[in-house]
């Protein structure tokens, strides 16, 4: 016999639901055993912006490099601190 799944309540917002799911098991409102696959081809990461100091011939280098390499320097930047942040072993 199949069982009988909850109702998911009406959320006011993203934090009342992150709450609700941090307490209470998602077995309990859906079937995984239906669940499918999906890919989201424009999904993009939510990010934040900062404000960062940094020396000026370091910046300066940062610029000459990412001419070199035709993208924009803030896109270098991310790049060269994702890939160190990513490849630590915590």
């Amino acid at each position: 016999m199949a069982k009988k799944l909850k109702k998911i309540p009406k959320f006011r917002n993203e934090e009342e639901e992150a709450k609700f799911w941090n307490n209470h098991d998602s077995t309990d409102y859906f079937d995984w055993s239906k669940a499918q696959d999906v890919i989201f081809p424009n999904l993009k990461p939510t990010s934040t912006s900062i404000s960062l100091r940094m020396p000026n011939y370091v910046l300066a280098r940062l610029k000459e490099r990412a001419n070199s390499l035709n993208i924009p320097y803030q896109t270098l930047m991310k790049q060269y601190i994702s890939k160190e942040v990513l490849s630590e072993k915590i």
